[in-house]
């Protein structure tokens, strides 16, 4: 059996890959990217794009001359022709979302902008009720503030900011709060609710809608494609018998 890779005093052997592959649970990454480089195989990049690729790939791994590339090929086991291939293979990936998705992002988007949308809000809570109840009419009749309230009564994190609490999106919060605060106005105060063992008090202050720009674009785009590649994953077949091949999968 022919030796495929030297570690120290240890000969692997051709026959040892898969095994060392499942025990050390490096396979479903090997999977991965065996998915991940079957669908990019036919996106061609140009010169300048290719450039790119590389000036990134170098500054995230802090290569800056000669020396240091001839350091990290030879730490890391790979020759100029696989360095070439991996310095543009994310920007191969990249096209990839975009030539597949990138047509789908505006009905993605509206089917998850309730949830993306974001919120500052209020959040004053506490287990006794009649205590509850109390402090929601000294704010609604203004005796006393949320602010002062929330750092005298709150019994959560929330106390040390006032009881102020955001930006954040609107799947954050509990979904009982989302619902309070997805269907409130600006400044509305709600009633005590109880969620758990706890009575809340919910007011809120901002609600920012989200935008479909670059930044959420590129979530979105890769939300699509991390759903795809578990699809991709899970559908494929591994096999563990003597041959030891993990057969190929295409994209959809």
């Amino acid at each position: 059996m022919n030796v495929v890779l030297k570690i120290g005093d240890r000969d692997i052997l051709e026959s040892d890959l898969y095994p060392l592959l499942v025990q050390y649970q490096l396979l479903p990454q090997l999977v991965k990217e065996l998915v991940i480089d079957e669908a990019i195989a036919k996106i061609e990049c140009s010169p300048e794009e290719e450039a790119l690729g590389r000036q990134q790939f170098y500054q995230k791994y802090q290569i800056s001359d000669e020396t240091q590339l001839q350091q990290w090929l030879k730490q890391s086991g790979m020759t100029p022709e696989q360095l070439a291939a991996l310095t543009v293979r994310e920007v191969k990936l990249e096209k990839f979302k975009q030539l597949t998705w990138g047509d789908q992002l505006e009905g993605h988007f509206r089917k998850c902008q309730g949830k993306l949308d974001r919120v500052v809000y209020s959040l004053l809570r506490t287990k006794d009720p009649g205590i509850a109840q109390e402090l929601y009419f000294r704010i609604e009749e203004g005796e006393s503030s949320f602010e002062e309230l929330s750092k005298e009564y709150s019994q959560g994190a929330e106390a040390q900011t006032g009881g102020l609490i955001g930006p954040v999106e609107l799947n954050i919060p509990h979904p009982k709060i989302a619902q309070i605060l997805s269907t409130s106005q600006q400044g509305q105060l709600s009633t005590p609710t109880k969620i758990g063992d706890w009575w809340i008090i919910v007011r809120l202050e901002k609600y920012l809608s989200a935008q479909l720009d670059e930044t959420t674009s590129r979530r979105l785009l890769n939300e699509l494609f991390q759903g795809w590649l578990i699809t991709q994953m899970k559908n494929v077949q591994l096999n563990s018998q003597s041959t030891n091949k993990i057969p190929q999968t295409a994209p959809n």
